[in-house]
């Protein structure tokens, strides 16, 4: 008598695929995070190595790496903005890179012209300058996350040759010159790359991309910055600066630097009107895709995340040019010299 084979009902199917849906939906955040852990993990050995190459550049030089340096007479010229990350390239194993761009070429005097143009030798940005966090999706392949420390300064950041924090313009500090402790002092931080070109927009922007622009009086009170955005989005994107972290050459303050001022992946926001022309005066805050917070370098090599929540101190306070910081933790940490108590940093 032959017998017949036993099948799953139609009920017994169903009930298979839910618990497999239920199974899939408890994994995936785990393999989500797992591979976000990844991705910050080498951030944060990217973000060592720039520190290791800061420390061997002042071995060399006796003092850090400008933000912004290069060449300010000819022709063809810089005018000083060549971003502290190309002359720091030998130091983290991109000297050919460099070679090409110190010798210039039929088109280039040595070190480029102006930053923001196309050239071939720094048209494509080394990859360990791109934090993997870091969705970009553009076609612009000389982007880059990892920006230097200008701390709690941030008025007339565009041309002071001496700021709070570790890097100005034309002018790297010493471990000297760093009173409050290089463990205590954060020399490089990143920031998202814009995924938007410059000009008139529309639609909304989110704040941990892009600068909005014409925020008067920004240093008496950073929380003009934070009063143009909703939280999570910019008010008018028509005046929001794009492009930011395009252009590999560029040491301007806007575009190489960062403040520690507004808590990290919030708003970035300037006093000048131009979508395209520099700011004297700006407050640029580090972003990233990390959830909660961003990688940190300080001065003395280690690297740390900073979260969101971190203590900003009192942000209706006008900055300080010395002394404590008004800006609390976050404040102290960018501040090289400002006296403030460890605890907490």
């Amino acid at each position: 008598m032959k017998q017949s084979r036993s099948a799953f009902t139609l009920v017994e199917l169903l009930v298979v695929i839910a618990i497999i849906g239920i199974l899939v939906g408890l994994l995936l955040p785990a393999v989500q995070a797992a591979r976000e852990a990844a991705r910050r993990m080498q951030c944060s050995n990217s973000m060592k190595q720039l520190g290791l190459a800061l420390h061997n550049y002042h071995d060399t030089h006796g003092s850090f790496v400008p933000r912004a340096t290069g060449t300010t007479s000819g022709t063809f010229q810089n005018n000083g903005r060549l971003n502290g990350l190309i002359p720091l390239m030998p130091f983290y194993e991109q000297g050919p890179m460099y070679d090409q761009i110190a010798a210039g070429d039929g088109t280039r005097p040595p070190f480029g012209g102006n930053t923001w143009d196309s050239w071939t030798p720094w048209n494509v940005a080394p990859e360990m300058l791109h934090c993997p966090s870091d969705n970009f999706s553009g076609n612009q392949t000389n982007h880059f996350n990892y920006r230097f420390s200008l701390g709690d300064q941030m008025g007339s950041t565009r041309d002071a040759t001496s700021v709070r924090g570790v890097f100005a313009k034309r002018d790297g500090s010493r471990f000297r010159d760093i009173l409050d402790g290089t463990s205590n002092t954060i020399a490089m931080s990143e920031r998202k790359v814009n995924s938007y070109s410059q000009g008139t927009r529309t639609g909304t922007i989110r704040v941990a991309e892009g600068v909005t622009t014409g925020v008067a009086d920004i240093q008496l009170s950073p929380l003009n910055c934070l009063a143009e955005t909703d939280g999570t989005f910019y008010l008018d994107a028509s005046v929001v600066k794009g492009r930011g972290g395009w252009w590999l050459a560029d040491g301007q303050a806007e575009r190489a630097g960062f403040n520690t001022v507004l808590p990290p992946n919030s708003a970035s926001c300037a006093d000048g009107t131009s979508s395209s022309g520099d700011s004297v005066t700006s407050v640029i805050t580090p972003t990233s895709n990390h959830p909660g917070g961003v990688m940190t370098l300080r001065a003395d090599g280690s690297t740390h995340f900073v979260a969101e929540t971190i203590d900003t101190g009192d942000l209706s306070q006008p900055e300080r040019t010395s002394g404590l910081s008004p800006y609390g933790i976050w404040g102290a940490m960018g501040s090289k010299a400002g006296g403030e108590p460890t605890a907490g940093i």
